[in-house]
């Protein structure tokens, strides 16, 4: 694959912008579309371009890449001329998180219309984004790993090549299901320190360097102490992430208590106005009934 290689990117939100940047960075020729022009005018001004229409971003693209909120979103989108635009023989990187059923259902859109398709949904969030430090999780035919190679290089520091294609969709909901277990845990051990008089801070020295100590941790926990919520992942995005989950596990017959009382409080927290702010804001629902 030449160094030039023809990458359309639709969706330009938090992690579609950080992503088209460091393709252009690597070298790559980058065109972007997103449902909201002016999220991405600022790509423009760094030498992207910016389609009128999905159709547009993709004509003669080399690879797609969605970075689109759900399934309905990306088929939508996908089914207005964009497969058809792409250069022959281009390849479907399909890197948003859309569950077992949803991955399922853009495959075989890829499919019928003759599209090569790689489900690889990503871990991590704004920062290692814009890092270029993701994970990839991709799963796909193997005849298309060593093409698509480089396109994961420029945006993640490690990617795991998985088979059959699904099971990219299938791990992320396994480690996004810790993740929501994991802030659930970390909101109402804050909460507990701050009910009970303890300085949250002599928790994180207590965890330091230990084995209990974790970045997220104090990213989040940092967070949620000051109550500044500027967005890394959104609460919109958590709660639709959390029902993905709860779906899947429903179709494997393992019920998820704890995923399904983080699902609850990410609710909660958007029916207090949060929905746009980071998913660590959740920790304002656990609080608000605090007993005085």
């Amino acid at each position: 694959m030449s160094s030039r290689a023809r990458v359309a990117v639709l969706g330009t939100g938090i992690m579609g912008i950080a992503v088209a940047r460091n393709l252009l960075r690597a070298g790559m020729e980058v065109r972007v579309w997103n449902r909201t022009p002016q999220r991405a005018e600022p790509l423009a001004r760094e030498g992207i371009q910016v389609g009128e229409s999905a159709a547009a971003a993709a004509r003669d693209a080399d690879f797609l890449i969605t970075f689109l909120p759900d399934a309905s979103v990306i088929e939508e989108v996908v089914r207005d001329g964009v497969l058809g635009a792409l250069a022959p023989g281009g390849v479907w990187l399909q890197m948003s998180t859309v569950g077992i059923e949803g991955c399922e259902r853009l495959g075989r859109i890829a499919a019928e219309s003759g599209i090569a398709y790689v489900d690889a949904p990503v871990l991590g969030t704004r920062q290692p984004a814009e890092e270029g430090t993701l994970v990839v999780l991709a799963s796909g035919p193997e005849e298309l790993r060593e093409r698509c190679q480089p396109i994961f290089d420029a945006i993640g520091r490690r990617t795991l090549w998985l088979r059959p294609a699904g099971m990219g969709s299938r791990l992320k909901l396994v480690t996004n299901n810790w993740i929501a277990g994991f802030l659930g845990a970390l909101a109402e051990t804050l909460a507990l320190a701050e009910a009970i008089g303890v300085d949250p801070d002599w928790f994180f020295e207590a965890i330091e360097g230990g084995p209990l100590d974790a970045p997220f941790a104090r990213v989040k926990g940092r967070m949620m102490v000051e109550r500044r919520f500027e967005p890394s992942f959104s609460l919109r995005l958590a709660l639709k992430d959390a029902r993905l989950i709860l779906e899947a596990a429903e179709g494997g017959g393992q019920p998820l208590e704890i995923t399904e009382a983080v699902r609850s409080r990410y609710e909660e927290a958007i029916a207090m106005g949060h929905g746009e702010e980071d998913m660590s804001a959740l920790f304002l629902a656990v609080t608000a009934n605090r007993r005085r």
